[in-house]
């Protein structure tokens, strides 16, 4: 379960439509906690990152998904630059937050996962996708990664 405020769930979408037609991306700073099954992440505050797709992340992806290089843009993938994660992992230790998620956008597509989102998530994250048809911020998504690897949709809660 994701707890986020109705601001983060505002500023996601803006950072979506303002990025629009390319895939915006950020992370998630907050806290999980464990009850008995369930993990409770909650949203304590965001990090919007500079989608830093390029040919090398393209190639990595191609090795990740074992399939021949094909041409894509920031219109249709994201990718956080690894010193980026970095500054934000002691940004937010600094303040007792941990990376807890992912947000990315979904320009003219469901707010559904791809298999290039599947292959380069941890199972330990959330991952908000916020579809966005012709600029507009549409439906705003949670996911995580079951047992299998595989997406299941993760309950949102948004509160004031």
């Amino acid at each position: 379960m994701l707890h986020i405020a109705k601001a983060h769930w505002q500023a996601i979408r803006a950072h979506a439509e303002q990025t629009y037609p390319q895939e915006c991306c950020g992370l998630l700073l907050g806290q999980t906690a464990s009850t008995g099954d369930e993990t409770i992440r909650t949203v304590v505050e965001l990090w919007a990152a500079e989608n830093a797709w390029n040919a090398e992340a393209t190639a990595l992806i191609s090795e990740l998904l074992n399939r021949p290089q094909i041409n894509h843009s920031k219109g249709d993938r994201y990718w956080i630059d690894p010193q980026e994660m970095l500054a934000a992992m002691k940004y937010g230790r600094d303040r007792q937050l941990d990376i807890i998620g992912v947000y990315h956008s979904h320009p003219d597509h469901p707010a559904v996962p791809s298999e290039c989102d599947r292959a380069i998530a941890w199972p330990h994250y959330s991952y908000i996708i916020v579809s966005v048809s012709q600029g507009s911020a549409q439906d705003l998504l949670s996911w995580n990664l079951d047992q299998d690897h595989t997406f299941q949709a993760e309950p949102l809660i948004c509160s004031e």
